[in-house]
């Protein structure tokens, strides 16, 4: 038999937002409003009422926020939390049975019932005022006269309800009544709001060693310096960096991954490690760490961030090897095993070891690595196959990191499984890799991009769209045929919130290691020197591209993105509004780079902000051309004589 208990009396459950019931905090951006919903109530008649405790970053103390009973059929209660800084925001919910109310309700009752006999239900109601008097008495002016007109209106019961259930008396016992059953929400719940970098952004990776004009000789800092008026006049808002530290000899790659170096081949960046130094060193044919800060600067100057790649790995020449060879993999005849991803072998680089006995030194020491950086000004990191490391480990770090500077931003790189890629954005990455790369069909981006906006997925994890990489050349950029490389940027920069293409994109180099998705003559092994201005190169359109974006606030968000219906498998069409209906865009992609197509579209009139019927104007951001729509309208996209795609904004209604 069940012994007999106290239960609690209020339930308060399905809390809004949280990621697994509250194990990983939510990601949103500072400025926006945190709605938090949960289900509040309890047996029988009586009220309940319910908070939110909310500890924002900085704060010791929690604030209390009143929750509004937005459904009562569901028992639904809603508040709107503005998040104002940075950092983590924790919070619970708070609820009682709410006494004062309680006996409103049922003095109410009968008084319209015109029942004789009400002065015990008065005398309970004074009581509940006085005794909320007993327990703070600071605010004694408040409820003293709030008890005097009750007390003076006893004799007359409607009178004595209207004094009762007034707004200012309400309020009043609501603030200062005892809560005797307050229950809490378990477990305390977060969310953590990082700046808008975080949500949306451009971003344009680059070499620094390929930045020079001559490819005999390292390109340095002070030539990438003179790349960055191209890069600002492109619309980019972040310039990623591959590995800029000293590149080890021992197992050095030459060109094309070859086993066999020559003397005067640079290295791949990511066998990082030398004598010069590892992570916290600047590989000396690029420059000197007084460069490295004057190229901070004077990107900063253009409003251009400079993102870090971060990758745990080490060549057999770096000083950790010889300090702590325990943080590596051990073979039975005391060699380090060299890294692997079969078929492909990395013998220039050696993984580092997280089930060593000296974890946590390892640890703390990559932690003061991301820490050397940012105390010289680095606020964004590209970490590099994450998921081949620990999940605890980036929970660690990165909350150590933000707990100290809220406004570092990571991106994971993290090309695996889906949970995986998940549970990386749920411990803390600000951003991730994805598959779009590989969604090139109509029905494969709609699903991809369906998969993404869902809330339970939006709420951890944010994607950045990378149209390709030094690692990834797409097949359907394998063919150099100008629309395909139109249609992937646009795709990606208006249907992700962040994007981003690998230096060499706007030159369409597209030569592929024959029945490999790698370029040939990889720069990861060898110096390139290219002709920025060279005939052919889509430099305008991209600017056009990222000038829509920034133009529009709609494009640098996710979850505003609805699908439409188009008569075409080979046209894509798709609309994102603001919630203010101050942006709205329509963007129209022809998937197919050869041949011209056509469809009939047509724009829902809550997404053009009009009435049914009503015509509207659009304007073209590629190439400026403006046309006046109505409820279907004809669009015909020709990649080989035109453009293969339309940025519609939506001028007038």
């Amino acid at each position: 038999m069940r012994t007999a208990q106290r239960y609690e009396q209020i339930i308060v459950e399905a809390v809004s937002p949280a990621i697994e019931c509250g194990r990983h905090p939510v990601k949103a951006i500072v400025g926006e409003t945190c709605t938090v919903e949960a289900t509040v109530y309890r047996h029988g008649h009586e009220r309940v009422r319910a908070v939110v405790l909310w500890i924002a970053p900085g704060d010791d103390a929690a604030r209390e926020l009143p929750m509004t009973l937005i459904n009562p059929g569901l028992d639904r209660w809603r508040a709107e939390l503005r998040l104002e800084a940075a950092g983590r925001h924790r919070f619970t919910i708070a609820a009682w049975t709410d006494r004062y109310a309680s006996w409103i309700d049922e003095l109410r009752k009968r008084v319209r019932a015109a029942k004789p006999d009400v002065a015990s239900e008065i005398a309970e109601g004074i009581a509940l005022v006085e005794r909320a008097f007993d327990g703070q008495p600071e605010a004694g002016r408040e409820i003293g006269t709030l008890l005097d007109r009750l007390r003076g209106s006893a004799g007359e019961p409607a009178r004595l309800l209207d004094v009762a259930s007034a707004e200012g008396a309400v309020a009043l016992m609501a603030r200062l009544a005892p809560r005797l059953d307050e229950v809490r929400y378990e477990p305390e719940l977060a969310v953590v709001a990082d700046r808008e970098r975080a949500r949306a952004g451009a971003w344009y990776e680059l070499f620094v060693r390929s930045q020079g004009s001559d490819p005999a000789r390292s390109g340095t800092f002070r030539d990438a310096e003179r790349r960055l008026p191209d890069i600002q006049a492109m619309g980019f808002d972040v310039l990623y960096l591959a590995p800029i530290h000293p590149i080890g000899r021992t197992g050095r790659k030459g060109r094309n991954n070859s086993l066999d170096a020559r003397p005067d081949d640079p290295g791949s960046p990511w066998a990082i490690g030398s004598e010069r130094g590892g992570h916290t060193a600047i590989e000396p044919a690029i420059g000197t760490l007084d460069d490295f800060d004057r190229f901070l600067r004077a990107a900063g100057a253009r409003g251009l961030e400079i993102a870090l790649d971060f990758a745990i790995q080490c060549s057999p020449d770096h000083p950790w090897v010889h300090e702590h060879p325990d943080w590596f993999y051990q073979r039975s005849d005391g060699t380090i095993r060299f890294a692997e991803n079969p078929p492909k072998k990395y013998e220039d680089i050696y993984p580092l070891n997280f089930d060593t006995a000296d974890w946590m030194h390892l640890w703390e020491a990559l932690r003061e690595v991301v820490r050397f950086w940012v105390a010289r000004g680095v606020r964004i990191f590209r970490v590099d196959n994450p998921h081949t490391k620990p999940i605890g480990f980036w929970a660690w770090l990165i909350d150590s990191i933000r707990a100290e500077h809220p406004d570092v931003i990571f991106l994971a790189e993290a090309f695996t499984r889906p949970p995986m890629m998940r549970a990386l954005a749920a411990r803390g990455f600000s951003q991730s890799y994805t598959y779009f790369t590989w969604r090139n069909t109509k029905s494969d981006i709609v699903d991809y991009l369906t998969e993404l906006t869902r809330p339970e997925m939006a709420m951890a994890f944010r994607p950045n769209f990378f149209a390709n990489t030094p690692d990834i050349l797409p097949p359907i950029l394998q063919q150099g045929v100008p629309a395909a490389f139109k249609s992937r940027l646009a795709l990606a920069a208006t249907l992700s919130p962040s994007y981003g293409i690998y230096s060499g994109f706007e030159l369409l180099e597209h030569d592929a290691i024959d029945g490999r998705e790698e370029y040939l003559d990889s720069e990861k092994y060898e110096i390139k020197v290219r002709d920025w201005n060279a005939p052919g190169n889509i430099r305008d359109f991209i600017t056009r591209v990222n000038g829509a974006r920034r133009e529009n606030p709609a494009l640098r968000q996710l979850t505003n993105l609805r699908f439409l219906d188009i008569d075409h498998d080979q046209l894509i069409a798709y609309v994102k509004w603001t919630d203010d209906g101050s942006s709205r865009v329509v963007v129209v992609v022809n998937l197919d780079p050869f041949a011209a197509h056509e469809g009939t579209l047509q724009v829902p009139p809550e997404a053009a902000g009009i009435t049914d019927g009503q015509p509207f104007t659009v304007r073209d951001a590629v190439t400026d051309s403006r046309y006046v729509w109505g409820p279907r309208n004809y669009v015909r996209l020709d990649p080989v004589a035109g453009e293969p795609v339309h940025i519609f904004r939506v001028e007038t209604g």
